[in-house]
C-alpha cells in the first residue's frame, strides 16, 4: 500500500492532476483565489486570474478581510499578482497533463483545488531576519462533458390568444 501526498484521494478515470510545493506565495491570499475559482471550467479559471493579474478585475476577498477596501463591483477585494501567477502555471500544469493523458481540453473542469501552509523559510541578515510565507497547492481537473438541454421552442402566447 503506498501512502498517497495529497488530499484529493479519489481514483477517477478522466481526471489529471498537478501540485505545487513550496510556492514563494501568500497562504491566505492563495486560499481567496482557490475559493473563488473552484468548480469553474480551466478557461473561465485562466481567464479569471489573468485579469487579477492584468489588474482588470479583483479577486474577491470574503475570509481574510481585516482592513480590505472594497473594489469596483464586489465587496472587499484584492489584485493578488504574484499569488495569481503561481497559481495560474499550475492550473496550465495540470491541463497539459490531461492532454497527455488523452482528455479534451475544452472539457476540463477544476473539481478539486486545496492550499496547505508550507514550511516557513527563514532568511538570516546583520540587523534583522525575515520570515517568507510559502504555500502547497494541488489542482485536479476532470473532463465533465458539456450537457446542453434542448428544449421545443415555445409558442407565444399573443398567438394563442389571437386564435
Amino acid at each position: 500500500m503506498t501512502k498517497k501526498n495529497h488530499a484529493f484521494q479519489k481514483n477517477i478515470e478522466n481526471t489529471a492532476m498537478a501540485i505545487g510545493r513550496n510556492l514563494n506565495i501568500s497562504p491566505k491570499q492563495s486560499i481567496e483565489i482557490c475559493s473563488y475559482i473552484r468548480g469553474r471550467s480551466v478557461g473561465q479559471a485562466v481567464m479569471i486570474l489573468d485579469d487579477a493579474i492584468t489588474k482588470k478585475k479583483a479577486i474577491p476577498f470574503h475570509k481574510y478581510t481585516n482592513g480590505l477596501g472594497h473594489k469596483p463591483g464586489i465587496a472587499a477585494g484584492r489584485y493578488p499578482v504574484k499569488a495569481c501567477t503561481a497559481i495560474r502555471r499550475v492550473i496550465k500544469s495540470a491541463e497539459a497533463n490531461a492532454k497527455n493523458k488523452g482528455l479534451s481540453a475544452s472539457d476540463l473542469k477544476i473539481v478539486h483545488i486545496a492550499v496547505q501552509t508550507a514550511p516557513k523559510q527563514w532568511h538570516y541578515g546583520r540587523q534583522r531576519r525575515s520570515v517568507f510565507k510559502t504555500a502547497h497547492i494541488e489542482v485536479v481537473v476532470a473532463e465533465v462533458k458539456g450537457t446542453v438541454k434542448k428544449t421545443a421552442p415555445k409558442k407565444d402566447v399573443k398567438e394563442k390568444d389571437k386564435q
